[in-house]
């Protein structure tokens, strides 16, 4: 018997390369959501920031990029990895959120999508590729894979470019402190459906969304700056209650994922996360393996790169596989036949979970 699976068959990312390091914001003035100042030292608050998010510094684009083209750039080199001809790709799917920002400006960009402007940019000719965009908060690269999946599954695509990419340095308020957490870059994978006589690639996922009050616990507001134009908004989020929201929500999500798929807990052998926040993560990789009465080591099984890249929303998890694939991660290694857990949270509120064979 054969089974057709959704197979990842190449990868790529983009880090941009002007690196934000933590000081840059020492002698920053920032203000709470009240419009107050907050008068605690800088060097303070930028200390007990790293101690809350784990983060060191953060990827910014370049003042001549968007978010186009570095979605751009991670999709050529998927392309490449995958060795397949671009013009076989039946869907280009991005994952993304505020279009493309020119640096300078404050208003989103998304006509064309960004996904027509990728295909544009790949000089792909065929008719019948068709280009979309996901505007699905922080999880919506995983999204688009279980759409891939679906999509070949029903023998309506073969083959799917898969892309997340953001330019969150655009959209920031420099008098928020989250200003600190937000980053860019992106990550494409090519993913394939292939037969084989074992199952492997995407073997089963679950998605959860609560958008009655926890709708607007991420959001676009003024500024901090008391005397801010109203008519720019940022990007805002009440930091707490996401927290509390995905430590509560996401290992059962996770949890729906595995028992789909039938493959035991302790047979995971990677768990990868949106880089959302390093207290965060480790808390819902605990939760979830609690489920199940196990207690393995957090550093062995969660990679993180939030430290040095900050959280890039529908980035950071291609932008992980990718790194660890290429060996760019320290000891984290993947090999084929290992058993990967993806999950994701973020706006709307959304969370998926993938499981996924290598």
């Amino acid at each position: 018997m054969k089974y057709l699976n959704t197979v990842i068959t190449g990868t790529g990312s983009y880090i941009p390369p002007t690196r934000i390091d933590n000081n840059k914001f020492t002698q920053q003035v920032f203000f709470d959501k009240d419009h107050l100042m907050i008068d605690s030292p800088g060097d303070e608050v930028v200390r007990k920031f790293r101690d809350i998010t784990g983060i060191a510094e953060r990827r910014w684009v370049t003042e001549d990029q968007t978010t186009s083209d570095i979605a751009t750039i991670s999709a050529k080199r998927a392309i490449e990895a995958a060795g397949t001809d671009p013009e076989t790709i039946d869907q280009i799917i991005v994952a993304q959120n505020f279009g493309d920002i020119i640096k300078g400006t404050n208003q989103t960009d998304m006509l064309p999508s960004i996904a027509s402007r990728v295909k544009h940019n790949l000089k792909i000719k065929n008719p019948a590729c068709i280009p979309y965009d996901i505007i699905f908060g922080c999880p919506g690269w995983l999204q688009g894979i279980i759409q891939a999946d679906c999509f070949i599954r029903t023998g309506t695509a073969r083959k799917c470019l898969v892309i997340g990419a953001e330019t969150l340095s655009r959209v920031v308020d420099k008098y928020d402190r989250d200003t600190m957490i937000f980053s860019d870059g992106a990550g494409a994978v090519i993913v394939e459906g292939v037969e084989s006589e074992e199952k492997r690639g995407v073997l089963s996922h679950a998605y959860v969304n609560h958008s009655s009050e926890e709708a607007y616990y991420l959001y676009f507001g003024k500024s901090n700056h008391p005397e801010s134009d109203p008519g720019i908004r940022y990007i805002k989020m009440d930091g707490r209650k996401v927290y509390e929201y995905a430590i509560s929500q996401v290992p059962p999500a996770m949890k729906a994922a595995l028992d789909k798929s039938e493959v035991k807990a302790e047979d995971v052998k990677k768990v990868l996360l949106h880089q959302a926040n390093e207290k965060m993560d480790a808390a819902i990789v605990k939760r979830f393996y609690r489920l199940f009465g196990l207690r393995p080591s957090i550093d062995d099984i969660m990679p993180m790169n939030i430290g040095e890249l900050g959280n890039s929303s529908v980035a950071t998890i291609p932008t992980l596989y990718d790194m660890i694939l290429r060996h760019q991660l320290g000891d984290h290694r993947i090999d084929k036949g290992d058993i990967l857990l993806f999950a994701s949270v973020g706006a709307g509120m959304n969370i998926n979970a993938i499981i996924y064979k290598q």
